[in-house]
């Protein structure tokens, strides 16, 4: 798929098929999820992928609210994390006004080669940002030094949402 039509055709989807994602597919989009530039190459993403249906079952009812349940099922979930106070800062000091901002913008770009990786593997995504991030740290054992960010659901679309209206260019950017 060229890229401009992969990047128009990636939408929110609130439906999937009963059809599991092969866990190699999975590691695959993780390894290019990769690929998103960091600062300094810090690399400070961390993914935790369920696939296993107790696992799923268990990150849906106690990590995510029941309309999140609802819009997820049948996908695996994927949650992204970042470890604080190492994007953007040198000897624990941040480099930047921003401080541990820098980690959510560098995983915010890993996120964004995910569901596009995603995308061009024939499969579709939901980033959902409103869960209980302390029920999924103590659920997947992620470290402390680590901020929950998104659960992203991923998983063969069962219906066909349509491109929702952009803002005018001229309302989102100057050009000089």
């Amino acid at each position: 798929m060229e890229f401009k039509e992969l990047i128009v055709e990636r939408r929110s989807v609130r439906k999937y098929k009963d059809q599991p994602v092969d866990m190699e597919l999975l590691k695959q989009i993780v390894e290019q999820a990769q690929m998103a530039p960091s600062w300094k190459n810090s690399q400070t993403a961390r993914t935790y992928v369920a696939a296993s249906p107790e696992i799923l079952e268990e990150l849906r009812e106690k990590g995510l609210p029941s309309f999140n349940q609802n819009s997820s099922r049948n996908a695996a979930l994927i949650v992204t994390t970042f470890v604080r106070g190492v994007s953007a800062f040198t000897n624990g000091q941040p480099d930047t006004e921003l401080g541990d901002k820098w980690g959510a913008y560098d995983l915010g770009l890993h996120d964004a080669y995910l569901v596009l990786a995603a995308k061009n593997a024939g499969l579709d995504t939901l980033i959902m940002g409103i869960r209980d991030p302390e029920a999924i740290r103590t659920l997947l054992g992620i470290p402390e030094e680590e901020d929950v960010v998104s659960v992203i659901a991923v998983g063969y679309r069962d219906q066909e949402p349509g491109l929702r209206p952009r803002k005018p260019l001229e309302e989102v950017a100057k050009f000089y």
